[in-house]
C-alpha cells in the first residue's frame, strides 16, 4: 500500500475509535450506530428500553461488529449520571458523541401541559447538554474528538410541528456553534445535522395522513421522504478524519426542504 493510499484509507475509517450514540435502538440512532460500526468504530449504544436495545446490539454483534448496549434514560439527570459512570468504567477516552435521542408532542402552543414541555426539553435538549458537559473529559482525552447533535429543520424554520420541539432543535444548533468555538483548542469538533421527515417510528403517525404527506412532498424538492441511513451517512461523515476541518456547521439532510420551507 502506497503512502497516498494509506492516507486515503485513514481519512475514511473510524477504526480504533469509540463512539457513543443515544437513542440507538431504532430509527436514526440505529442507522447512525450501524454506519459508525461499518467504518470500524466501537459503538456504545444507548437507549431507555433495555430489551429492544439489546436485541439490536445482538444483531450487530452477530455481524461481527464491536457494539455494546448501555441502557439509560438520558432525559433525566439520574439516568445521565448512571450512564457517565458506565462509560468511564469502559473507556479512558471517547472519540465520538452523537446526541440523537429525541421526542415530540404535536400541539398548539397554548395546549402544552407543564409536564409535556419538560418531557420534550429534557429528552431533546437537556440530555445533549448534560452529556456534552459530562463526557467532556473523555472527549478531550481522545486528542481528536467529534460531537454531532441531531437537530431538525424545525430548528431552522416553521414546520407545523409544535413550538417546543422547534425550540429544542434551534437550541441544539446554537449549542453546537458555541461548543465548536469553546472546545476547538481541546481538539473537539462539534457539528449538527438537521433532518426533515425521515422514515422512522416517530413520524409514522403523522405521515399516515395522506393529505399532509402530499403537502410535505409538494414542498420537498426531491419529492420523497428520507431514509434513516441517509442521516446516518451524514453523521458518519462529520465524525470521519476526512471532515477534520469542519466544525460549527449544520448539515441539512432534508431533500432540499429548508431552502424553500412551507
Amino acid at each position: 500500500m502506497t503512502n497516498s493510499t494509506s492516507s486515503f484509507a485513514r481519512r475514511w475509517s473510524l477504526r480504533g475509535q469509540t463512539a457513543l450514540v443515544t437513542g440507538a435502538s431504532k430509527g436514526i440512532g440505529a442507522a447512525v450506530a450501524a454506519e459508525l460500526l461499518s467504518l470500524g468504530a466501537t459503538v456504545l449504544a444507548v437507549a431507555r428500553t433495555a430489551g429492544p436495545l439489546q436485541e439490536q446490539v445482538d444483531q450487530w454483534q452477530q455481524q461481527g461488529f464491536d457494539a455494546h448496549a448501555l441502557p439509560a434514560d438520558v432525559s433525566t439527570a439520574t439516568g445521565r449520571t448512571a450512564l457517565l459512570e458506565q462509560v468511564a468504567a469502559r473507556a479512558g477516552a471517547l472519540h465520538i458523541l452523537v446526541n440523537n435521542v429525541g421526542t415530540n408532542i404535536r400541539k398548539r402552543t397554548t395546549e402544552y401541559a407543564p409536564e409535556e414541555y419538560q418531557q420534550i426539553m429534557g429528552t431533546n435538549l437537556e440530555s445533549a447538554f448534560g452529556l456534552c458537559q459530562g463526557l467532556y473529559p473523555l472527549l478531550k482525552a481522545s486528542g481528536q474528538a467529534s460531537i454531532v447533535n441531531v437537530a431538525s429543520v424545525a430548528g431552522q424554520t416553521h414546520v407545523r410541528t409544535g413550538a417546543v420541539y422547534g425550540m429544542t432543535k434551534a437550541a441544539l444548533l446554537h449549542l453546537s456553534r458555541y461548543l465548536a468555538v469553546e472546545w476547538a483548542p481541546d481538539g473537539i469538533r462539534v457539528n449538527a445535522v438537521a433532518p426533515w421527515y425521515i422514515r422512522t417510528p416517530l413520524v409514522a403517525g403523522v405521515l399516515g395522513n395522506e393529505e399532509y404527506l402530499a403537502d410535505v412532498l409538494r414542498h420537498t424538492p426531491l419529492k420523497r421522504i428520507g431514509e434513516p441511513e441517509e442521516v446516518g451517512a451524514a453523521v458518519a461523515f462529520l465524525c470521519l478524519p476526512a471532515a477534520s476541518y469542519v466544525t460549527g456547521q449544520c448539515l441539512s439532510v432534508d431533500g432540499g426542504f429548508v431552502v424553500g420551507g412551507f
